[in-house]
């Protein structure tokens, strides 16, 4: 049989687009459908305008601190309305450069939602069309909890477009989209309480960061609420309160809830293509990419496995050069760098303390310190940096930061750690003066060694 496409892809993201456009340069024919803009999550209400959001607070704290360097700086009210249309230009830009890179490709665009009619068959409303192979890569969505009032509290999406920057914001959740957003409207001058369930943020990464970060909130003026979870949101005339598992009510102005996100896989009629997903409505696939329709792949976020851009854009790739391009191969997931953009931002690469101890002996040093310009700016604002060394083998298997420019430094780290440095190597490194960086590759003194109570097991 004939179809019109070698390849379909649903969905206009980071996945989907670089997997259509290295897809069509291998020669294959190849469309591609998007409902909602282009770019996808990380473009439109993700990455990208979170970090202009996350900038625009850190202006406003180097003004606070010129004047230790001699600066007089007056600083005036934020202008909300001015930083979204700012923002707003430059996702139309980015919006408008994806497509291109579709169009430059010869890419066959569709602008409609797509959904499965059977397994080679993609219905969009007024037309159909067939596909050798298809690939769904649908990314995901914010959730709320289910709570009563849950409708009166915003989800990541709608933040970015706020008519009035709100006096006063409870954020509910302590994940990367909690953590950041909380310092986003404590940095452009709200005041903020951050509620969640876990004694400490950022459940999953190294217990020092997570400590490290609780300290970084505080400085910030945050108020936090460890160990409680939103039982009911109401109004009270102008006012929302969010009533939480301790009892207490916080009168707020704007409740925003980062309690997770689900994998954007409704509406797609998987059933009748013979696709299978999780419990939570991730995609099912195979160290391939495969789904459990041999000719239908999934990418990205839809499969719910390391939810972050860049993973999404090498899948993607990587998907279209072994389908089309004669090169068969396949994603890491291990060692992969990440970034949480909270002032100060926290990096990331490797195993967790905790987790490389699990393994056997591991070898650990931690330093804190503040930043030379904050010994004049007098701000209260800590650097951490932690290195997690495996004992036998002395490998560096994971760095942790928490400072300025951390997720500028660890991507080289990143580099080293995954062609297997060891710690002499990390030694016998030179490091640039003055920099927080150097302290990478001066650590010497070891903290503590952790995971002998495993290794004696």
């Amino acid at each position: 049989m004939t179809h019109d496409f070698d390849l379909f892809v649903i969905g206009g993201g980071s996945a989907g687009v670089r997997c259509a456009r290295i897809a069509a340069g291998h020669g294959a024919r190849v469309g591609i459908a998007e409902a909602r803009f282009w770019g996808g999550t990380c473009v439109n209400v993700g990455c990208v305008p979170k970090k202009l959001l996350v900038q625009a607070g850190e202006y406003g704290a180097w003004a606070d601190d010129a004047a230790g360097f001699g600066w007089e700086i007056r600083k005036g009210p934020h202008d909300w309305a001015k930083l979204l249309e700012a923002k707003d230009r430059e996702i139309g830009r980015l919006n408008a450069v994806y497509k291109r890179l579709l169009e430059a490709a010869g890419v066959a665009i569709f602008e409609a939602h797509a959904s499965f009619a059977d397994r080679h068959t993609i219905d969009m409303g007024e037309q159909r069309i067939t596909a050798e192979r298809i690939v769904i890569a649908t990314g995901g969505h914010p959730v709320r909890p289910d709570i009563p009032g849950a409708d009166l509290g915003i989800v990541s999406d709608d933040a970015f477009y706020l008519p009035v920057f709100p006096g006063r914001v409870a954020v509910v959740g302590s994940g990367y989209i909690a953590v950041e957003f909380a310092g986003i409207f404590a940095s452009l001058g709200a005041e903020v309480d951050l509620v969640y369930r876990q004694p400490l943020p950022l459940r999953g990464f190294d217990q020092d960061l997570r400590e490290a970060l609780q300290e970084a909130l505080l400085a910030q003026g945050i108020r936090l609420h460890p160990g409680c979870t939103p039982v009911k949101v109401e109004t009270d005339g102008d006012e929302k309160v969010l009533t939480v598992s301790s009892g207490h009510g916080l009168r707020t102005d704007l409740v925003f809830f980062a309690v997770g996100r689900r994998p954007g896989t409704e509406r797609l009629g998987l059933d009748r293509a013979g696709v299978q997903t999780s419990p939570v409505g991730a995609v099912k696939i195979d160290a391939s990419l495969r789904t459990t329709a041999p000719h239908i792949y999934a990418i990205g976020d839809v499969t719910d496995r390391l939810n972050l851009t860049p993973v999404a854009t090498a899948e993607g790739h990587a998907l279209a050069d072994a389908l089309f391009g004669g090169k068969a191969r396949q994603i890491s997931l291990e060692n992969v760098p990440t970034a949480v953009f909270t002032s100060p931002p926290i990096a990331t690469v490797g195993l967790s303390e905790e987790v490389a101890a699990l393994h056997g002996p591991v070898d650990v040093y931690v330093t804190r310190f503040t930043p030379m310009r904050h010994t004049i700016s007098g701000r209260n604002r800590r650097t951490m940096m932690k290195l997690v060394v495996d004992q036998a083998s002395q490998h560096v298997v994971g760095a942790h930061m928490l400072g300025e420019d951390a997720p500028e430094i660890m991507q080289g780290l990143a580099i080293a750690i995954n062609c297997g440095a060891t710690k002499a190597d990390l030694d016998r490194t030179i490091g640039i003066h003055p920099t927080a960086a150097e302290e990478f590759v001066t650590l010497r003194t070891r903290t503590r060694v952790t995971g002998l109570a495993q290794a004696a097991d």
